[in-house]
């Protein structure tokens, strides 16, 4: 009889159907969960590109009345969350429809806690702290990168601690996930980069974490394949719907990894710098990702090549040390190849602002998946090397 355990793990993931047009399924969703009357959470580029009115249209269709909230802005606020719910008690909602990128739909999840367990938003920081599940959530992913759509975080700007806080449950994870790649033909070239390194980050942290499971494994070394081949094509042809189809299966495969796996360093940094500076979510993933694996490498080595293979490094022949560096240089090459050559310092982030921004990341939920037990100054020292 064999001896040993194998660890439990559980997946949660909703319903999905992904393709072009699934936006217009958006009223027959919304009837299919009971609803009549629905908030939907977006920004006001994201209407002017049209794809909120195909929603509305398809509401208009099956005689589901809504209310707009447009305001929402990037790395979402606390308040904004509050302004919603009160939005969605007055206007009389049962349910709530996101179309935008990261932060519409962790917005509208935010007004989903909210109404459902009627306290401020920041009272349900960290793992398993939402009592009541949130009202039925639609949503329509308008980049490929957060994953917000599948997963199970919410990320919300705390702004009188300037630090971006996760919350992390089950309860809500959307009902639905209408994921289209036609709305990701209106994404400039500097979101379509910021967006997708994002996914690849997920993946990457997905893949390393130490609540990494064969299932998540199978999704996360996918998406980075996914992305690594069709994130550039995508950016250099952004009408083509096959390249933004790709990049689109590469984030949903990465969203299913880390709600399920967690994340790392990377993204407990990410919060941190997100709220103290309001730098775009996706840019700081970029550049703090190869300093976290130049930091991490020796805890997972395998685990790590096998990524790097999945980004066309081949192993064969090579020291350690050799494999780290052309696994941190693949990383690079794409950042600076997608356009994102910037460093921290160049973004106003200085010296001076490290030993807050360490102090606040090693407390984000995030560090305690990561494969390797930081230190504040292990922390300090990888804000240092990315300035």
């Amino acid at each position: 009889m064999m001896t040993g355990s194998i660890e439990l793990r559980k997946f949660v993931a909703p319903e999905f159907i992904i393709g072009s047009d699934a936006r217009r399924l958006a009223g027959r969703y919304a009837k299919n969960v009971g609803a009549d009357n629905v908030v939907i959470v977006t920004g006001p580029h994201i209407i002017r590109a049209g794809w909120v009115k195909d929603v509305t249209d398809s509401l208009d269709a099956e005689d589901i009345r809504y209310t707009v909230l447009s305001e929402v802005t990037p790395n979402p606020r606390d308040f904004e969350v509050m302004k919603g719910a009160n939005l969605y008690e007055r206007s009389g909602c049962n349910a709530i429809i996101a179309i935008g990128g990261g932060s519409p739909i962790d917005c509208a999840k935010g007004i989903g806690i909210v109404v459902s367990n009627k306290k401020h938003i920041l009272e349900f920081e960290g793992v398993d702290n939402v009592p009541i599940p949130a009202p039925p959530i639609i949503c329509i992913p308008t980049t490929a990168g957060t994953g917000a759509d599948v997963s199970q975080f919410a990320i919300i700007n705390d702004v009188k601690r300037r630090v971006k806080i996760a919350i992390i449950s089950k309860k809500i994870v959307p009902d639905i996930a209408l994921i289209d790649p036609v709305p990701l033909t209106s994404l400039t070239p500097d979101l379509t980069a910021y967006t997708g390194l994002d996914a690849i980050t997920h993946s990457v942290e997905a893949y390393v974490s130490n609540a990494s499971s064969p299932v998540t494994d199978i999704q996360a070394l996918e998406s980075i394949r996914l992305m690594n081949t069709y994130l550039v094509k995508a950016q250099k042809n952004p009408g083509s719907i096959e390249y933004r189809y790709q990049t689109m299966l590469g984030s949903l495969l990465a969203g299913l990894a880390f709600s399920n796996a967690s994340l790392g360093a990377v993204h407990a940094m990410a919060h941190s710098l997100g709220g103290f500076s309001d730098l775009p979510h996706g840019e700081c993933n970029a550049l703090l990702l190869e300093h976290v694996i130049d930091y991490n490498f020796e805890a997972c080595k395998e685990r790590y090549k096998a990524i790097g293979m999945m980004m066309g490094v081949d192993p064969a022949g090579l020291l350690q040390d050799e494999l780290k560096l052309k696994i941190v240089s693949a990383i690079r090459s794409l950042r600076e190849t997608l356009g994102v050559t910037e460093t921290f310092s160049d973004l106003g982030v200085s010296k001076t602002d490290i030993p807050e921004l360490a102090q606040k990341a090693i407390r984000d939920p995030c560090m305690a998946t990561n494969p390797r037990k930081p230190t504040v100054e292990d922390i300090e020292r990888m804000y240092e090397n990315a300035l």
